[in-house]
């Protein structure tokens, strides 16, 4: 092996030994989550519950969904617990590229990157779930003549896209952060960015929301979008100051 193959073959030593861990971590929260999964199922299913008329309750439509649908959720809590420990890892294999000043960004990074994805994933549950499904139903019922009758495992299937969605978006406000304090971006490249974003904040709103209702997926696309403002003046009066290359802002 060459010695220019050494340093690559090491780093992907290293990428497996933190996936490892990770992975790791990851099952052993399974476990803990599993026994907890009705429990877990019936508080994400309340706003469902909550928006249902009356008389109508949740269903299974197999002998077979209830188990895998208590596995998902099982899955979804571990990789929250776990997701300390997944972003601890991500950065350890990231910061040895980084300068030593740029490593002083761990910690915050994770606790930062954590309390973020768990404060969206509430707000989402908290103030869009009962309204969107509110409506959602509502619609559906319109017509007269039919009632609502929901499997657990759909419901779940939009549920953990939503939670997982409205946690990633949050996120957005720390990697703009992160990469303004490293150079790579500034709060004038950003807001030169700007309609671009809104334009992919939609797009993300139709592709993880539930179905093509405008209500949906602008209830994702607007925090989004403030998102990407709250980014624009962490890197304008936190980010680096020397200005990015010209290369980079074009």
């Amino acid at each position: 092996m060459s010695e220019a193959q050494l340093p690559f073959m090491a780093h992907l030593v290293e990428l497996r030994r933190r996936l490892v861990i990770a992975a790791s971590t990851w099952f052993v929260a399974f476990l803990g989550c599993y026994a907890f999964a009705e429990k877990l199922f019936n508080y994400i299913a309340k706003p469902l519950q909550d928006a249902l008329p009356p008389g109508s309750q949740m269903v299974f439509l197999t002998p077979t969904e209830p188990l895998f649908t208590f596995m998902k959720i099982a899955a979804l809590a571990a990789l929250l617990v776990a997701l300390p420990v997944i972003l601890w890892q991500l950065w350890g294999f990231v910061a040895p590229a980084l300068y030593k000043h740029e490593k002083r960004y761990t910690i915050p990074f994770v606790v930062s990157g954590f309390c973020c994805f768990l404060f969206g994933a509430y707000f989402g549950f908290t103030w869009i779930f009962p309204l969107v499904f509110k409506v959602l139903i509502q619609m559906g019922m319109a017509g007269g003549g039919v009632t609502a009758m929901i499997s657990m495992g759909e419901y779940f299937s939009i549920a953990w896209k939503l939670l997982l969605a409205f946690g990633v978006v949050f996120e957005i406000p720390i990697v703009i952060l992160i990469l303004a304090r490293m150079g790579v971006v500034d709060h004038t490249w950003l807001k030169a960015k700007r309609k671009y974003m809104i334009v992919v904040a939609f797009i993300v709103g139709g592709v993880v929301t539930p179905g093509p209702d405008v209500l949906s997926q602008t209830a994702l696309a607007i925090p989004f979008v403030l998102l990407y403002e709250v980014g624009i003046l962490l890197a304008r009066f936190l980010g680096k100051k020397k200005a990015v290359t010209e290369a980079a802002a074009a």
